[in-house]
C-alpha cells in the first residue's frame, strides 16, 4: 500500500504543478471539469446510488450542468463579474456554514437528508460547482497580476490546506484531548483543529511578509484562516457522507490514496470559500 501511495504521489504532484502553471485558461477549465465529473461519479455513492450505469448518468448530468453554467459565465469578459459565478461562490459560503452544522450534529442531522436523494444530489452540486468556479476565478485573479501568478495563488491555497493538515496532525498528537466530531471522525480533536488554524495563519503571515502578495495582510489572514476552517469541515463532511453510505473510500481511482473526493475533500471547501471571501466579500479583484 505504501509503495502505491508513493508512486501515485510522484505522478500526481508534477501533474498538478504543470496544470497550475502551464495550462491555458481553457485547458485548465477542461481539466478541472473532468476532475469534477469524476468527483460527481464518486458522489453518486453518497446519494445512495451504487449501480455503475446510474452513477455514470449522475456524473453526466453534473457535467452537462457544469458545462452550461461555464458557457453562460463566459459571456462576462471578467469571470468574477458573472452573476452565475458570484451566486455560485456566495451559495458555497452558505453551504459550508450549513455543512459545519450537519457535521457537528451528526448523526441526528442525517435524519434530515439521509433518505432524501434530492438533498444529497444538491449537496454534491454545492460542493463541486463552486470548487470549479473558485479555481477558475483564482487563476483569473492572479493572471491579471502577472505571468503565472494564477498558479501561485492556487498553490498558495493548497499549501494552506496541506500546512493546516500537518499542523492539525502534530497538535492533535501532542495535545489532543477533546474530540471535534466523534461521531464522524473519532481521531480529530479541537486541539488539532486549532493547531491547523494557527499553522495556516503563520503561512499567511509569512507569504504576506516575504512574498509580498498584492493583498493587504489582514484581508489575506482572515480569508486564509476561514478557508482552512472550511477545509477542516470539508474533510469531515465527506467522512460523514461516507460513514452514512457505509463506504471507506470514495473510489479506488488513485492507487493507495482512494478516490478523487478523498484527495479533494478539504480543497472543495477551501477553494470556493477563499475565492468568495477574497473576491466578493473583500472585493480584492478591484
Amino acid at each position: 500500500m505504501l509503495i502505491y501511495r508513493i508512486l501515485s504521489a510522484l505522478v500526481m504532484i508534477p501533474a498538478v504543478i504543470a496544470a497550475l502553471f502551464l495550462l491555458s485558461p481553457e485547458m485548465f477549465a477542461l481539466a478541472i471539469g473532468v476532475i469534477c465529473l469524476l468527483g460527481a461519479w464518486e458522489w453518486a455513492q453518497f446519494a445512495g446510488i451504487n449501480r455503475q450505469l446510474e452513477r455514470i448518468i449522475i456524473a453526466l448530468v453534473y457535467g452537462a450542468f457544469l458545462y452550461l453554467l461555464y458557457h453562460q459565465a463566459h459571456r462576462s469578459p471578467v469571470l468574477i463579474n458573472s452573476p452565475i459565478v458570484q451566486i455560485s461562490l456566495l451559495l458555497s459560503l452558505g453551504w459550508w456554514i450549513v455543512a459545519i452544522a450537519l457535521v457537528i450534529s451528526y448523526p441526528n442531522s442525517a435524519l434530515i437528508w439521509c433518505d432524501r436523494f434530492f438533498m444529497r444530489f444538491l449537496f454534491g452540486l454545492l460542493t463541486l460547482v463552486p470548487f470549479f468556479f473558485g479555481l477558475l476565478v483564482i487563476q483569473e485573479f492572479g493572471g491579471r497580476q502577472g505571468p503565472h501568478m494564477g498558479g501561485w495563488w492556487m498553490l498558495y491555497v493548497m499549501l494552506l490546506v496541506w500546512g493546516a493538515d500537518t499542523g492539525a496532525y502534530t497538535f492533535g498528537r501532542l495535545f489532543g484531548k477533546h474530540k471535534l466530531a466523534p461521531n464522524v471522525s473519532p481521531g480529530k480533536t479541537w486541539e488539532g483543529a486549532i493547531g491547523g488554524v494557527l499553522t495556516a495563519a503563520l503561512i499567511a503571515c509569512l507569504f504576506g511578509y516575504f512574498i509580498k502578495l498584492p493583498v493587504a495582510l489582514p484581508i489575506l489572514l482572515v480569508c486564509s484562516v476561514l478557508a482552512v476552517i472550511a477545509s477542516i469541515f470539508g474533510d469531515l463532511c465527506e467522512s460523514m457522507f461516507k460513514r452514512q453510505a457505509g463506504i471507506k473510500d470514495s473510489s479506488h481511482l488513485i492507487p493507495g490514496h482512494g478516490g478523487i473526493m478523498d484527495r479533494l475533500d478539504s480543497l472543495t471547501a477551501a477553494i470556493p470559500v477563499f475565492a468568495g471571501l477574497m473576491l466578493l466579500v473583500f472585493n480584492s479583484s478591484l
